[in-house]
């Protein structure tokens, strides 16, 4: 596929750089028919590890049967392993009286599975690659003298956060849960919601060492299957130590590293993904975080909050519409004052003229590096909120502001027409319903004051040419990051600046779903039932 072409060149040199050149010493080893030979090695590649569980005894009439059970303490539920694996075996094959040497490995598999083991899924497997997979994630191994399989049973149980109430994409109207860590909780929340036979959950793992459960999520005929493709096809070229966060992924699979503006979409909410999956986007999960990457992601996709399909359609466009004047008022707000008050005075009524530059007397330094202080002050001031503890943190924030405007201005560092200026501009940087467009935002911004102090509202205004021109070349997943304004799609406007009226949305993003399924619902009859009150009429 022609759009993908330069991607995947640039993913393959991006890639090469991760490759880990160390081999495992065990992926090449089978399991030994000597139990004593397989619990060496085992201690030899794990140490000394007091979390590793090592449990010996005898099975069988014969006290030359043994079998051990190997497990990680903290990852399995102890309780099943003692009443599902040792009591039963110990109990059952003994009182049966049968002599294990004398079976080979497909029956000691058939009898532990028809009448000993009361699990519910357990494998058999031959080697150590597959041995310590499953170890790590929460199986029990067993290993009997003189076979040369194991016997894997699934007992994983670990402590894991219940889903609770969104803490960065939050609404007034909706649903209350949010994703948590655990990859499988995750998976369970969107097929609660989407109970569809053609939902696919593809699994795989991602990491030489940390081995990470990575879920791709899609609807089998909605989402285009180019994008489900080219979604695989990145995270198989991946070779990496370690995934520890969704973060990782999302900087690995990106169209281009060369942009601030976000290309993959997060969100922790279910709904937001269950609708993503509906409109024939691609999720992927990453077990250990609770964000969710979305893909293919667009501009005016940050823009939208679930909450706006919650309310009323005129409530949502509202809200919408605020969202972008706020984004224009973060990025514009302080530039287009360092360009005025420095080049455009003629812009400026006569009493406000005379006002900023009253206020202005004294000031010690020019409007820009003015404008600069108080805005690195800001986001200082919003980080240190961030980072302490959320019982001080918001006091200290609007305090520390407080005092230090107060201040600033009564020792003349800054006017009071600029502490109403980056007051706007940090109001307006805290709207946007998604974190990391705010924050390509708020980093913008710092440019376009350059542009405003150098040049002024000309710079302002090749800078936005600029800005336009990037956005229109950035791509996500194939797909135009500006659709569907560039290239224009009028039937897709429906959902951008304003929030149309569900009933009006008959058709998904065309240039994201799949082309034989672009119908998200039946447009309803032109012939209008006839009711109960039609009757009486025809009656009277």
């Amino acid at each position: 596929m022609t759009m993908f072409k330069n991607n995947k060149e640039r993913t393959n040199s991006k890639i090469d750089c991760f490759q880990v050149d160390e081999k495992k010493h065990y992926e090449d080893q089978c399991i030994s028919n000597s139990l004593q030979d397989n619990l060496t090695f085992i201690k030899k590649t794990l140490g000394n590890s007091e979390d590793i569980v090592i449990r010996t005894f005898n099975v069988g009439t014969n006290e030359s049967n043994k079998m051990s059970l190997v497990y990680i303490d903290g990852l399995v539920d102890r309780n099943l392993v003692d009443n599902a694996i040792l009591k039963t075996i110990m109990v059952q094959i003994r009182s049966a009286e049968l002599d294990l040497s004398i079976l080979n490995s497909k029956n000691i598999f058939q009898l532990l599975e028809e009448n000993s083991l009361s699990a519910s899924s357990f494998v058999e497997i031959t080697n150590y690659a597959m041995f310590f997979n499953l170890l790590f994630t929460g199986s029990t191994m067993m290993l009997i003298d003189g076979f040369t399989v194991c016997i894997a049973v699934d007992t994983k149980e670990w402590d894991r956060r219940t889903p609770d109430e969104p803490t960065t994409q939050t609404v007034v109207r909706g649903p209350k849960e949010s994703f948590t860590e655990t990859i499988r909780t995750n998976t369970a929340l969107i097929r609660r919601r989407l109970k569809d036979p053609s939902l696919r959950i593809d699994t795989k793992r991602i990491g030489t060492r940390s081995m990470t459960d990575v879920a791709i999520a899609y609807i089998k005929g909605v989402a285009d299957d180019d994008v489900v493709n080219e979604v695989h096809s990145r995270l198989d070229k991946i070779k990496i130590d370690g995934i520890l966060e969704g973060g990782y992924i999302e900087e690995l699979i990106q169209d281009t590293a060369w942009t601030l503006f976000p290309t993959i979409h997060n969100t922790e909410r279910p709904d937001t993904a269950c609708a993503s999956l509906l409109e024939g986007r691609v999720l992927i999960m990453v077990d250990g975080t609770p964000f969710v990457l979305v893909v293919p992601a667009i501009f005016v996709q940050f823009f939208q909050s679930a909450e706006d399909y919650y309310q009323r359609a005129d409530f949502g466009t509202f809200s919408r519409l605020l969202r972008y004047v706020a984004f224009v008022l973060t990025l514009l707000t302080p530039a287009t004052y360092i360009a005025v008050t420095s080049f455009h005075h003629e812009l400026l009524p006569p009493s406000l003229l005379i006002s900023i530059a009253a206020q202005r007397e004294g000031i010690p330094f020019p409007a820009f590096i003015e404008a600069l202080l108080m805005e690195l002050t800001f986001e200082i001031l919003r980080e240190a909120g961030l980072r302490m503890p959320r019982a001080v943190g918001s006091a200290m924030s609007i305090v520390g502001a407080l005092v230090l405007g107060d201040a600033a201005v009564n020792a003349g560092i800054i006017s009071p027409v600029m502490v109403i200026v980056v007051s706007i501009t940090a109001i307006s940087s805290l709207i946007s319903p998604t974190y990391n467009m705010a924050i390509a935002n708020r980093l913008l911004r710092f440019g376009f004051m350059l542009l405003g102090a150098t040049f002024g509202l000309y710079g302002i205004g090749l800078g936005l040419i600029a800005f336009v021109s990037h956005l229109t070349s950035l791509r996500s997943f194939g797909v135009p990051y500006m659709s569907p304004l560039a290239p224009l799609n009028v039937s897709g406007l429906n959902d951008t600046f304003i929030r149309s009226n569900i009933w009006k949305m008959f058709k998904r993003p065309a240039l994201i779903v799949n082309k034989l399924n672009i119908v998200r619902q039946q447009k309803p009859s032109s012939k209008r039932p006839t009711t109960s009150n039609d009757k009486n009429q025809d009656t009277d």
